[in-house]
């Protein structure tokens, strides 16, 4: 690999961030909307949802405002001019044309190309010697994932604060940046704020080109949807950003917990993972065993030391001494990844992980305004001045990591669900300090170990091999030989098992097939009765134990002469 330097003002901010005492937690924020979900089913299209909709909010006395997504029956309202919202609750709750009614709620953020970033020395005090800037892709087994697969075609969904599309990082790398922000009227691709900017850039950063980071998906690309955090914001968002084609969704983002489950979420996410989307959640930033909403509804409480539950991943966040570093823990997380150099507010290295930040103002603060609600917590510890990166620390830098490469893996190998994605990065995660695999309250399953899980995902197997048997057709004695073939095929960058056996069938004149040979051999003597005819075929299964299907018709056929 070559590697063309360049100069070090485009890696890292020209002044560093003070540290700053965290702010206080703030309470997820009602927005005085209600999320409706209605009773009419997702497949009868938007048109009989409209008019569902338009009869619900007309007798209610309500009047629609936020989104409407009419693929999980959802329209979001408030009260009509001098109409309360526990009235018009009420009044939704009776109509039987609804299904669901909850008060919605603004959540908070969680705060080996030629890319210099990738070899260049991080220079913090603290920093070990060597450690380059981007050190945590190396630890995590990205290199090999990259030698691999580069990503093309794979696609991360970002549910976040939106994106700076100027940025050299990822104007290169959007396949849509979509506007759900109901309180204002900038574009997808803007982000006034810099959390979905550095966030994209950790899951598909512009990659190999010689300048900046590297995205951990390779050439991965991005849909970014620009979020107000409302929950019918969210909502609406994964299920545009299942419907542009991700195979993984990111959501750096949540509440406080305590809420009963959002209908909204819960919907929206049965339809992304209907769809074949890995949904990747950050946990908590604090140490807390409630990671609140959309990371319990994925991983809900008691669930996380059950392999078989993998209806998402809540990931929290870990530091360079392979150490929890402050993020949510518990029985609702699912795995780990790099969040931070050291604990949050620690004294060593870095503030944070490196990625790129928006470049439209160059006056840019030094930091999050604090005073801004979306200001993710633990505040943001970064050096940006006029450079177009910064350093950020959080569960919400872990997890676009995770979801990145379950994005590639969905891409590599298609014949896994979701469901399989999620169970194998928890099987392949690395436990600090053991060769064991299990899972305890600090790491879940363990750091993402990108390199194992894209070996193991190339070595699962879920396409039954095909076989074919010849015979003569027509014999003077009552011997003749039956010979075979077989083929065990895999998609492109995947290793097949292999045929283990063959089971070889045979009617004669007409009566039901039984089997004759179960064998690993591609011939056999087959001994008949004059004046008969007899039906062949076979059925092949491989070491991973998909078995081929019967076929319709005969293989061969035989007639023995009188």
């Amino acid at each position: 690999m070559v590697t063309r330097t360049v100069p070090r003002s485009l890696l890292v901010a020209a002044l560093a961030g003070a540290a700053i005492a965290p702010s206080a937690a703030q309470a997820d924020a009602p927005t005085g909307r209600l999320l409706v979900l209605l009773r009419e089913p997702a497949a009868a299209g938007p048109a009989a949802h409209a008019s569902a909709a338009r009869a619900v909010i007309a007798r209610a006395g309500a009047r629609p405002s936020g989104a409407d997504v009419p693929q999980i029956g959802l329209v979001t309202v408030r009260p009509g001019p001098g109409g309360s919202l526990g009235a018009l609750t009420a009044a939704l709750r009776r109509d039987t044309a609804v299904r669901s009614v909850q008060p919605e709620y603004r959540l908070e953020l969680r705060a080996a190309p030629n890319d210099p970033a990738l070899t260049q020395p991080e220079t913090a005090s603290g920093t070990p010697p060597g450690t380059p800037v981007e050190w945590a892709y190396q630890r995590e087994g990205l290199p090999h994932l990259w030698d691999v697969t580069h990503g093309d075609s794979a696609v991360v969904g970002m549910v976040d604060t939106g994106v700076d599309a100027s940025h050299p990082e990822i104007g290169p790398k959007l396949n849509a940046a979509v506007d759900q922000d109901n309180d204002d009227n900038l574009p997808g691709g803007t982000d006034t704020v810099g959390h979905g900017t550095h966030v994209s850039s950790l899951a598909c950063a512009a990659t190999n080109d010689g300048q900046g980071m590297a995205g951990a998906g390779g050439n991965c690309r991005l849909v970014v949807e620009r979020s107000d955090l409302t929950d019918s914001s969210i909502a609406g968002s994964i299920v545009d950003a299942t419907n542009r084609g991700s195979q993984a969704v990111n959501l750096s983002l949540g509440d406080a917990g305590g809420r009963p489950p959002v209908d909204a979420f819960v919907s929206a996410i049965d339809y992304a993972i209907a769809h074949g989307v890995v949904v990747v959640t950050a946990a908590a930033d604090d140490t807390l065993t409630d990671q609140g909403q959309p990371a319990s509804l994925v991983q809900p409480a008691g669930t996380g030391p059950d392999l078989n539950a993998n209806r998402g991943l809540s990931v929290t966040s870990a530091d360079f001494f392979d150490g929890a570093s402050g993020g949510g823990v518990g029985s609702e997380i699912s795995m780990s990844a790099y969040g931070s150099f050291d604990t949050f507010g620690g004294s060593a290295g870095p503030k944070g992980i490196f990625g790129a930040f928006p470049v439209q103002s160059p006056t840019q603060l030094e930091m999050f305004d604090l005073s801004d609600p979306l200001h993710p917590r633990p505040p943001c510890y970064c050096r940006v001045g006029s450079s177009p990166y910064a350093y950020l620390q959080g569960t919400s830098m872990a997890s676009p990591q995770v979801a990145a490469v379950a994005a590639l893996i969905r891409r590599l190998n298609p014949d896994l669900s979701p469901a399989d994605v999620v169970r194998l990065l928890k099987q392949t995660a690395r436990q600090p300090g053991s060769s064991a695999h299990f899972w305890n309250a600090t790491l879940g399953w363990g750091i993402l170990d990108a390199g194992t899980a894209v070996d193991t995902a190339r070595r699962v197997d879920r396409r039954p091999p095909s076989s074919k048997l010849r015979a003569p057709k027509l014999v003077r004695g009552t011997r003749f030989t039956l010979r075979w073939s077989g083929r065990d095929v895999a998609a492109p960058g995947l290793t097949p098992s292999g045929i283990r056996f063959f089971d070889v069938y045979a009617s004669r004149s007409g009566h039901p097939y039984h089997r004759i040979a179960h064998t690993s051999r591609k011939q056999m003597k087959f001994r008949g009765r004059r004046g008969s005819s007899y039906r062949f075929f076979t059925v092949a299964t491989d070491r991973a134990g998909n078995r081929e299907r019967r076929p319709r018709r005969a293989d061969a056929t035989t007639r023995i002469r009188r």
